[in-house]
């Protein structure tokens, strides 16, 4: 049962990144509303997605160690602290307060990973559609000038 969850939430944080790589480029404006929305729901996505994987695997042995010491703690509260580190290894380098074991490490290293590369491909979304609006408008005026 384990494996199944961890697939699925590994099969959707794939698929919200695959989404925001290959969406079509926004038209009219270079950087709108609709983009920043889409790199916010992202961001929650992969934390949310990061943190259930954090999460589940913790039920098979203690994944991410609070301080100094390594304590089994409640479901809820695991929970809480798998969503903290989740959002803090994604947009920080991380406060070492809660420091992944085993196979946290790995998986902590990808999460960080994901969060350094999001923003450059945020820029490059925008400055490539920004590009593409250029060639279209010269092509464009080309056609006009035909006429």
């Amino acid at each position: 049962m384990t494996m199944i969850i961890l697939a699925l939430i590994t099969w959707l944080i794939a698929g919200s990144l695959y989404s925001f790589f290959r969406h079509q480029s926004y038209k009219r404006s270079h950087f709108s509303v609709e983009v920043f929305y889409t790199l916010i729901v992202l961001y929650v996505a992969v934390t949310i997605g990061f943190a259930m994987l954090y999460f589940v695997l913790s039920f098979n042995g203690i994944i991410l160690m609070e301080g100094d010491s390594l304590s089994n703690v409640g479901p809820l509260e695991s929970l809480a602290h798998a969503l903290y580190f989740s959002g803090v290894t994604l947009m920080t380098v991380g406060y070492g307060d809660i420091v992944p074991i085993g196979l946290g490490r790995v998986l902590a290293l990808l999460e960080a990973l994901i969060g350094y590369i999001l923003p450059a491909a945020f820029f490059l979304k925008v400055w490539q559609s920004s590009m593409e609006d250029k060639q279209q408008k010269k092509i464009t005026d080309k056609m006009k000038g035909i006429r």
